[in-house]
């Protein structure tokens, strides 16, 4: 499914995709002695992928979610089959586009609100042809 917003694509397999792990902490701080222990793995698509038949990958697309660390190119794992939440990050159908933004009430109002002050809320009316596509579950990155 393709939108000037959000490309929005479906795994490929549920396949086990088995990557060299190690399960010994990256220290953040101070270095510590380092334990070469690569013997263990990690399948992605377990550790991701908790509803493979409701579960797409999305690339962002534009700079609405920067203040919330989603930058253009990013990655999303989005699992359609888990229920909106207040402030939840999710992809929005409205009116024919997808959009990626927090959604919030605001008494019987919901808002679309972005990450950017670039951007205004949107305020989603009765009218509009409106869903909540899916939640998004994780982030991916290139650093």
């Amino acid at each position: 499914m393709k939108n000037k917003s959000i490309e929005i694509l479906k795994p490929d397999s549920v396949e086990p995709l088995n990557i060299k792990f190690s399960d010994t902490p990256v220290n953040a701080g101070f270095p510590s002695p380092a334990e070469n222990h690569m013997e263990n793995t990690m399948d992605l698509n377990r550790a991701l992928v908790k509803n493979p038949s409701s579960t797409f990958y999305a690339r962002v697309k534009g700079e609405s979610m920067i203040n919330d660390g989603v930058d253009d190119g990013d990655l999303l794992v989005i699992d359609r089959s888990v229920e909106p939440y207040e402030n939840c990050l999710a992809v929005c159908f409205l009116d024919g586009e997808f959009t990626l933004k927090r959604v919030r009430l605001e008494g019987d109002d919901l808002l679309l609100v972005p990450a950017n002050e670039k951007f205004k809320p949107i305020r989603v009316k009765k009218d509009n042809d409106f869903y909540v596509w899916g939640v998004v579950r994780y982030l991916i990155k290139r650093v």
